[in-house]
């Protein structure tokens, strides 16, 4: 197996791994997904290549682009009115193998992602930015881009490396990944996921000892946009006081995203234990729990009497990855809480949907449409990517202004629904009607599917009241093999559906 897709694996599907044996090679069917309002079509877009994970727009242009997890970053153009894809970079191009993250903020083009040092033994997180030329068309014929190899290329900067810390050799390295601009184009935020599943040492064959998360882990970066050549250290008190560590102690931000009050979100995956998964309300000098808190949970290894035990305790499954590599184990020098620090709970989801969960005193499933109970936020192991927002109200009905995630697991595998009842839905689109709970200083929301049966999706764009949904892809059969963009019409606001009827006219 190659480290590139090993890492590819480790950021993607660590959270839907316990409760089932660990295979990186299993074949997987691409499947139409499915609406579950009237109101709602679907179609498939493209074809794109393996590994995708980012799909964003060139806000200038109005340009689609989508990324790999290997480096490639490709803008679609029209080619005798069908879209395709026209590669612009690659990774010998920005120095990132294992790209995570992209974003648009103008005509600058920021990419984030992790490098190999020590022998694949340690990493680097990296980001860079490119001045794109303002005056590029999607050409309508086949012709290379201006970015093709042998052509002038845009001009790239470095906006940071950190300093090399552990990686490691388990599912669990998430390394840096998602992009956000700030609503005022003054900042970038980049999240840096966990090292570990649940805060245990993972000290790569004794290369890092005693190596558990540090400052370039788990916690949510603020960048000034017109930053370069930054150095990016683990001590947490120099990156406070340079004002670049934001929010600590969330496992794995995959996607964020600001609403149109201009709140920052974030969607995050939790463990191999049966935590829900969170999303929040993130804030700057908030303390969000992991590795003590997930999905309102505390993590068992921090108590130093700890004896795992699956057949004793319901939220450790015997099949568990990090179970099986005895990652959950009596840890005695766990790190102790931060004394002083309130940590700062999850959005809490109000159902109908995505709402199971294991109750803390028998450890059965529990619905909360049944029992009236909130979970924090998501249940477990559905990996909630692809966050955004409405912010242009560009949508119509009860969808107007609201949020939306989709789930990368969960659901029927091969047809046959997962016998885990807390996977029984997943791979779909969620729509989130959020609400500010004074009591609580935070956000509450209202959760129901609207699309069904996607095949690991990966992000979301959305573009006026089009949805355009991309696939991960990995391999089949030990081969590799793209898999697919859809693009989804949810319904219109009256004035982008008046603009819509004037064009047909």
């Amino acid at each position: 197996m190659s480290n590139r897709y090993q890492y590819a694996l480790a950021a993607l599907l660590s959270l839907g791994l316990a409760g089932q044996t660990f295979s990186q090679s299993k074949e997987v069917t691409t499947k139409t997904p499915v609406a579950l309002r009237d109101d709602i079509t679907i179609e498939e877009y493209m074809k794109v290549e393996p590994e995708a994970v980012r799909i964003i727009r060139h806000p200038n242009t109005g340009e689609i682009y989508y990324t790999t997890f290997f480096g490639d970053v490709i803008r679609i153009v029209e080619v005798n009115g069908k879209p395709e894809g026209r590669k612009v970079f690659s990774v010998e191009d920005h120095g990132i193998p294992r790209l995570q993250g992209a974003a648009f903020n103008g005509n600058t083009l920021f990419l984030a992602g992790n490098v190999s040092v020590n022998n694949n033994k340690g990493n680097k997180g990296r980001m860079v930015r490119y001045e794109m030329q303002k005056d590029v068309a999607a050409p309508d014929v086949a012709t290379p881009d201006v970015a093709t190899p042998g052509a002038d290329k845009p001009e790239m900067t470095v906006v940071f490396n950190t300093v090399e810390y552990g990686a490691n050799k388990t599912t669990f390295d998430h390394g840096w990944n998602a992009l956000e601009i700030s609503p005022d184009k003054k900042f970038i935020y980049v999240n840096t996921g966990a090292r570990t599943d649940h805060g245990e040492v993972q000290d790569n064959g004794g290369e890092y000892p005693n190596a558990r998360d540090n400052a370039l882990t788990a916690n949510v970066f603020r960048i000034p946009i017109a930053s370069k050549d930054l150095v990016l250290t683990t001590d947490v008190a120099e990156m406070k006081k340079a004002g670049y560590l934001y929010a600590e102690g969330i496992r794995n931000a995959y996607d964020m995203a600001f609403d149109g009050k201009g709140n920052l979100f974030a969607v995050s995956n939790s463990g191999d234990y049966d935590h829900p998964e969170d999303m929040f309300w993130v804030r700057a000098g908030h303390h969000y729990g992991f590795p003590w808190i997930m999905g309102g949970i505390e993590n068992p290894q921090q108590f130093p009497d700890y004896q795992p035990d699956p057949e004793k305790d319901p939220f450790l499954s015997k099949f568990a990855f990090a179970w099986l590599m005895k990652y959950f184990h009596n840890d005695p020098e766990f790190p102790k809480k931060p004394e002083g620090v309130k940590f700062t709970p999850a959005v809490q989801n109000t159902g109908p949907d995505a709402n199971e969960y294991r109750d803390r005193k028998t450890g059965i499933v529990m619905d909360g449409d049944t029992t009236g109970v909130t979970v924090g936020t998501f249940n477990a192991h559905s990996s909630p990517l692809g966050l955004f927002f409405d912010n242009d109200k560009t949508l119509g009905k009860d969808l107007a202004g609201d949020g939306f995630v989709i789930r990368y697991t969960g659901g029927p595998r091969n047809g046959v629904v997962n016998p885990s009842p807390l996977r029984r839905q997943g791979k779909d689109l969620l729509h989130l009607e959020m609400s500010y709970d004074k009591a609580t200083d935070n956000y509450k929301t209202k959760t129901t599917r609207i699309v069904d049966n996607f095949t690991s999706p990966t992000d979301a764009l959305l573009v006026g009241n089009t949805l355009y949904v991309i696939e991960y892809g990995g391999k089949q059969g030990g081969n590799k093999a793209g898999g697919s963009i859809w693009k989804i019409t949810l319904p219109a606001s009256e004035k982008i559906a008046k603009k819509s009827k004037k064009k047909r006219s």
